[in-house]
């Protein structure tokens, strides 16, 4: 199956696993399939599954107290992600979880995620550096939301981020940016 291979991939790039390990850690993720604009996870429900996005797209978001969307994180093709503060304490989740696309998936449970990281050494290692890098990109995300123009986010999201114009709609690339659609479409028309 390729997504298990792009899993695998994804794995070994991180932390370098045997294939013993890679077997077991694979034999834990489930196949699933998401429609496009479906809620995976709803506020104030506690999240039980980590993602592997094989193809498709999923975001987390929240609403403000207005009552806007605020995008968080977005996951493409071979990326992993949740509503991680909700999976990691198993407390109600603040954010929604949706697929963007229709998305083909890889789900591990709670209990295997948290099993694996006891009986497996380097998913341990795989579970620290994930947890670095999800914490080293919210960092530069506020930095980014505080420092940087409307116009400089955009030009950067533009430059590492090309797919997400490419795929995302004006909604939700300017939930992501924080500025509103009317901005939004006055940068892209410059």
């Amino acid at each position: 199956m390729q997504s298990i291979q792009s899993l695998k991939q994804l794995l070994s790039y991180l932390v370098e696993f045997t294939e013993q390990e890679l077997e077991l850690i694979s034999s834990c993720f489930k196949p699933k399939s998401f429609k496009r604009n479906t809620i995976i996870l709803e506020k104030d429900e506690i999240c039980k599954e980590f993602y592997f996005v094989y193809k498709g797209c999923l975001r987390t978001y929240f609403l403000d107290v207005e009552g806007r969307e605020r995008t968080r994180y977005i996951m493409l093709d071979n990326n992993i992600g949740t509503a991680l503060s909700s999976f990691v304490y198993q407390k109600p989740s603040f954010e929604y979880l949706d697929a963007l696309e229709d998305s083909e998936v890889l789900a591990i449970s709670h209990f295997d995620f948290y099993r694996l990281n006891k009986e497996v050494p380097n998913f341990t290692f795989f579970y620290q550096k994930m947890l670095e890098m999800a914490y080293s990109f919210q960092n530069k995300r506020i930095e980014d939301l505080i420092m940087l123009t409307a116009k400089e986010r955009y030009e950067q999201l533009i430059k590492e981020r090309p797919e997400f114009i490419q795929r995302l709609s004006n909604k939700i690339i300017s939930s992501y940016l924080d500025i509103a659609q009317e901005t939004l479409s006055r940068l892209k028309s410059k």
